[in-house]
């Protein structure tokens, strides 16, 4: 069955779309990324997503589209919306899964959370997107605000403060870490990290993602200097120890 829309419905601006992701959320997933992103990240591997355009859709156009490849999803598959910066778009973002939990399919959010604010609005706004989402996919990119300011371009004590919120309000989490060697990989900024990640209440997993040049072609390709060009992929030692120092199978999705 087709959902009605309307030239008044809301409209997302959406990045690319991935019918078979298998490591945004448990099981196979339908990804979709949509535009739109505060931070810059040095590591970026979509800054196409960064600015505004891409193609507009409503949430129920957007979910008719989706809905199509439901038989890959199984039990335990679903929706993931990723970015850019979901949380950028919370108006489409919940009207999306709001259509989606009426066919009862699991949702997800991958963010950074630096959008996230506490008070008046937007804190309204985003308790009513919780309403319909099973899972938040939260990336801790640097432990200190300085570091975070020098990697992303913003400090990060809202995005600690939206991990607490997500534990006091029991919310699923996943917490993902970008390791870059030499960059992210300050054992003491991990071992505080892995203190934090312990006080909160909801967390059912926690990655290392090893850094990759995999986007460097993207930055290329729209005239913006890479500014990590001597950057390399950790090693499986390195990986390893960040793992162990961040108590990675203490968790289980």
């Amino acid at each position: 069955m087709a959902y009605n829309y309307n030239q008044n419905e809301i409209k997302g601006n959406v990045h690319s779309l991935e019918s078979f992701g298998l490591v945004d959320g448990p099981g196979v997933r339908y990804v979709v990324f949509l535009q739109g992103c505060a931070l810059r990240c040095k590591y970026c591997h979509n800054p196409e997503t960064w600015a505004g355009g891409g193609s507009q859709w409503t949430a129920s156009q957007l979910f008719d589209k989706v809905y199509r490849y439901k038989q890959y999803w199984k039990e335990n598959g679903g929706i993931t919306v990723s970015g850019g910066e979901p949380l950028l778009q919370m108006d489409f973002v919940t009207e999306f899964f709001k259509i989606a939990k009426t066919k009862k399919v699991n949702t997800a959010i991958d963010t950074a959370g630096q959008p996230f604010r506490s008070d008046g609005e937007w804190i309204a706004k985003f308790e009513e997107l919780m309403k319909y989402t099973d899972l938040v996919i939260l990336d801790l990119k640097e432990w200190t605000s300085e570091k975070h300011i020098e990697l992303t371009g913003k400090g990060n004590d809202n995005i600690k403060e939206m991990a607490r919120w997500l534990s006091d309000h029991g919310k699923d989490m996943w917490i993902r870490h970008v390791l870059v060697p030499d960059l992210t990989d300050d054992e003491n900024d991990l071992k505080a990290m892995s203190e934090f990640i312990a006080s909160l209440k909801t967390v059912k997993k926690v990655e290392i993602l090893p850094y990759h040049a995999l986007g460097v072609p993207k930055w290329e390709k729209i005239g913006i200097d890479y500014q990590l060009k001597d950057a390399v992929a950790p090693t499986r030692e390195q990986i390893e120890k960040a793992e162990q120092i961040l108590n990675v199978k203490a968790y289980h999705d």
